[in-house]
């Protein structure tokens, strides 16, 4: 079994119009959802690599749950994970390699949720209800995957939580 995080990065600030959307930062709640979200974080698996998107808010987020990550997960920066749409993001996880057992991917919506909504053939009553509602900023998709990373595909995984920062 192979466990798949998805963790979409906590609410960014809109407040500078001049800003390029890549270099956007965190906004205030999302620094004070970083708690909630490594406690997230915290109660699962810890991952061996970490994938994340080169924007600014992804980076921040990632630094906020780095606490939960221990010292040994490889980590990757991706610019090819910013803005990336589900089938971008299945993509890059089947070129994971075989005997990696837990991926953290730290990114964006609609990519996350469009990804998240695809891979979840099962899924945890709760789970899926929340997923249904919204896939909000600092929400974390946890997923069990059976097959190998190059074979996962649509319904392949089963959604066992979907944990969202309480405001």
């Amino acid at each position: 079994m192979r466990t798949l995080l998805l963790l979409r990065h906590a609410k960014s600030d809109w407040g500078d119009p001049e800003l390029p959307d890549h270099d956007r930062p965190l906004a205030a709640r999302g620094v004070r959802a970083g708690p909630q979200i490594l406690a997230h974080l915290e109660a699962e698996a810890r991952p061996e690599l970490v994938l994340c998107s080169s924007a600014r808010r992804t980076r921040e987020t990632l630094a906020l749950v780095r606490p939960a990550l221990g010292d040994g997960p490889e980590m990757r920066i991706e610019d090819d994970l910013y803005g990336a749409s589900a089938a971008s993001i299945l993509t890059r996880l089947r070129a994971v390699d075989p005997p990696v057992r837990s991926v953290l991917v730290v990114g964006h919506n609609p990519g996350l949720e469009d990804l998240t909504a695809a891979l979840a053939g099962d899924a945890e009553e709760a789970a899926l209800e929340q997923l249904r509602r919204k896939f909000p900023t600092g929400a974390l998709a946890v997923l069990e995957v059976s097959t190998g990373w190059a074979a996962l595909g649509p319904d392949g995984a089963r959604l066992s939580r979907l944990d969202v920062p309480r405001r």
